[in-house]
This record gives C-alpha cells, structure tokens and sequence, in this order.
C-alpha cells in the first residue's frame, strides 16, 4: 500500500516536472520566458489620431493601435510590467483620452519614457502612467488648447473667387475660410477653447496628483526640457530607455535580471483625402518644430 502510495507520488511528480519543462522550456508557447521576468515595449510615435498614415508621409497612430499593444502585454503571463514608449507631439483630444483611459486602468505597472518629444495629448496619455521617465533633451509639456482658422477672404477676393454658403442657422458657417470671425463667433470659439484648457489641466492635474492651479502656472502652452519637467513635477526622472526599463522591472516586481520584448501590433495603411481640404484645426495644444502642424486634429465643418 504505501510502495503504491510512493509510486503514485513519483508519477505526478513526473509529470509536474514534465509540464514545467514543456510550457517553460525550449520551444515554449509563451516566448520562451518563465511567468512574469519580461518587461514589454510599446511604441508610441507620430500624431495621435483616428487613422493609421496620410498622404503626406506623417506617422498617425490610432488609439487601437496602441491599446492592442498594451492588451498583449497585459494578457501575456510573461509579462510584469511595460514600457509605454512616447515620441508623439500629441493630436487629437479624444484619441489622446481614450488611451490616457486604457493607461490609467492598467493591471500591471506602466512606465512611460519619453525620447524626443511628449507633448500636449502624448503628453496628457503619460500622465496617467505610474512612472514617466524622460532623457533630458527631449521636449515635454505643451499642455494647452488650440484652435487653428484660415481667413482666406482677401486672396479669394485678389484671385477673383467668389465662395459663400447657404445655411440654415446663424453659426453654421463658423470658421469659414471665405470670411473673417465676428466679434462674437471669435468668443464663441475662445469659450469652448477655454473650456477644454481647463478639462485638460484637470486631467493632468488628477492623473500627477498635483494642485489644479500648480499645474495651470507651469501649463500654459510651455514646453519644457526632459530635465526642467522633472524639476516641476511633470515627470519623475530622467534617463534612458534602459533607465525606465529597470524602473518598470522593479515595479513589476521582477528580481535580478529580466527579458525584453517589443510589442509592434500590425498597422493597416490609409489615406485620409480629407487632411488636404479641411479648414478648421484643433487639438491638445501641438509639438514644436516639424511637428507643429502634425500636431493638429481637423474637422470638416458641414
């Protein structure tokens, strides 16, 4: 009975052994990592936006691009904690929040690290992260709102193009590029532009766990260096990818050395048509440099 007992024993043993060898082993079907040693990395890079390229060669990264990476990491068992890679001058204000959102509810700890640029909404997507690690050099801030219009009237008028509108309703042709604001539309438009300005300094100021009114004297529009962002609290640290890596390692719990993988899900190319003929601009206060206009989110008005 108790030689039946040992042999039993031993079999399961076996077999525990076996299955260990088997998932954890060579040839695993879990990227060859023991449970929870890995640290992955998700980009970020170029304008934040509904869409995945335009025709003019700007990187868009759409929100379900970025969110697919980061549902990887969350469902790999491998994986203890991630690298949310930031190189974006921002875009638009509701693409930026949804992934701000899916980085604020994480399950496993999220370590952003900033390489050239995080601005405006790449900036507001940071913030929600448990750590935000900046190099020094990189451009970090830009927390505003802008709306960007074109008066066209006087070229139109040179050039002998005579463009109006027929509409039903006074503000319907707000923002036309074949005539300047009113007085009041421009309040109009300055009302809803002070309105998100303060929505977005209350996010930051609620995700940084910084007084409301700190964060609206170091905000206005300003863009700051990796360096002088930490100085006022807009990020934690400075230092390299490798740097934050480890930062992400130790709070994922990870002890001694651990794996690195980069999650890159697939992006579908598109032209959006509409980039060239639109008129009417906004977005989370945009980058600086070649990005300035990159940074810009556009609606028909129709």
């Amino acid at each position: 009975m108790i030689l039946a007992i040992l042999i039993g024993g031993c079999l399961v043993l076996i077999l525990l052994v076996f299955t260990f060898l088997f998932y954890f082993g060579s040839g695993s079907a879990i990227n060859d990592n023991f449970i929870g040693d890995t640290v992955a990395i998700v980009p970020l890079q170029g304008e934040i936006a509904y869409g995945q390229s335009n025709i003019l060669g700007g990187t868009v990264i759409s929100p379900d691009v970025v969110k697919a990476g980061l549902e990887k990491a969350e469902e790999d068992p491998s994986v203890s904690a991630i690298v949310l890679e930031v190189n974006s001058p921002g875009g638009s204000p509701v693409a930026s929040e949804e992934i701000m959102e899916y980085v604020k509810n994480s399950d496993k700890p999220i370590v952003v690290w900033i390489s050239d640029v995080g601005a405006s909404g790449a900036y507001l997507v940071a913030s929600a992260a448990d750590k935000i690690v900046a190099s020094p050099t990189s451009t970090v801030g830009s927390i505003g709102v802008i709306l960007s219009l074109t008066d066209l009237s006087g070229l139109y008028q040179k050039i002998g193009v005579n463009q109006s509108s027929i509409k039903a309703g006074e503000y319907k042709d707000i923002g036309a590029d074949y005539r300047p604001l009113t007085a009041e539309e421009r309040q109009i438009l300055q009302n809803m532009v002070n309105q998100d300005y303060d929505y977005f300094i209350s996010l930051v100021a609620d995700n940084r766990k910084l007084d409301k009114n700190y964060v609206r004297s170091v905000a206005e529009g300003k863009i700051y260096t990796g360096t002088q962002a930490k100085d006022l609290k807009l990020v934690d640290e400075t230092g390299s990818r490798d740097h934050a890596l480890k930062l992400a390692a130790r709070l994922g719990g990870i002890k001694g050395q651990y794996k690195v993988i980069t999650i890159n899900p697939p992006q579908s190319f598109e032209d959006i048509l509409n980039s060239l003929s639109t008129n009417f601009a906004y977005s989370l206060g945009k980058g600086i440099g070649s990005f300035m206009q990159k940074g810009a989110v556009q609606y028909n008005i129709q």
